[in-house]
């Protein structure tokens, strides 16, 4: 394999990234684009917001399983292949906020979790026909830490990065990669009521190495090594991007 930008590049690479309307999956779609793939960015907003040119946008509810089929198949047919598949649509529904936590719970799940796996269902077989895929799937630091007042997002989330070793294993014979990404606290519009309120957004940038929370844009980089030959040896793993929440202790 040469070094250089050339590992990294997608060229040629057909993908799709879910939750593509705004935030860390705007940010990824943007930069498998600039990495040289050909997205396709899917979201419930009739158009994504800021500057989407870099990629293709199409409106799509992920809970909605016909939905998304009917629209792979509609990008292989054209494209004739399907690369990489990003699943970063995700909601979090605070119990405290939540007028039935139950119903709360099960649409976390659903959403977080019950989309991603049928997401995946759908893509893998097109990407066995092209010899070639990669799985990202954004979690959170929340799969593997406890976080309060939201049961069905940590659960959401631990669920989802052991569905992605699962499914690693399942498909690694068969030259499918699937590895999670997992991001720390990034400023994004599900986040803003935590960044907005000046106590919350101070600590939890105290509780990382860095000092900071993240931006959405600096997840791409991860996202285009885990879509690309550089990480060819990579599956059934972690990536965080967290500032190191997770690896500081005192």
């Amino acid at each position: 394999m040469s070094a250089g930008a050339g590992v990294f590049s997608l060229h040629d690479r057909v993908a799709i990234v879910t939750g593509a309307s705004r935030g860390i999956g705007h940010a990824i779609a943007r930069g498998l684009a600039g990495a040289g793939a050909t997205v396709f960015g899917l979201g419930r907003s009739p158009a994504a917001q800021g500057d989407a040119a870099a990629f293709l946008y199409r409106t799509c509810d992920v809970t909605d399983s016909t939905a998304f089929g009917s629209l792979v198949e509609e990008i292989f047919a054209g494209q004739g292949r399907i690369d990489v598949l990003v699943n970063a649509a995700g909601i979090t529904l605070p119990a405290q906020a939540a007028g039935d936590p139950s119903a709360a719970f099960r649409q976390t799940i659903e959403c977080n979790l019950t989309a991603v796996f049928e997401c995946c269902r759908v893509v893998v077989p097109c990407m066995l026909r092209g010899g070639y895929g990669s799985i990202i799937n954004v979690t959170s630091i929340g799969a593997a830490l406890g976080f309060p007042g939201n049961p069905g997002y940590v659960a959401s989330k631990g669920g989802l990065a052991a569905l992605t070793r699962a499914l690693a294993l399942d498909h690694s014979a068969q030259g499918v990669r699937v590895n999670n990404l997992v991001p720390g606290y990034v400023r994004t519009a599900m986040t803003e009521g935590s960044y907005a309120d000046p106590e919350r957004r101070q600590a939890r940038a105290a509780r990382t190495m860095l000092g900071r929370w993240g931006e959405a844009d600096e997840l791409a980089g991860a996202a285009i090594f885990l879509a690309s030959p550089a990480s060819s040896y990579v599956t059934g793993t972690d990536l965080y991007v967290d500032g190191g929440w997770a690896a500081k202790g005192l």
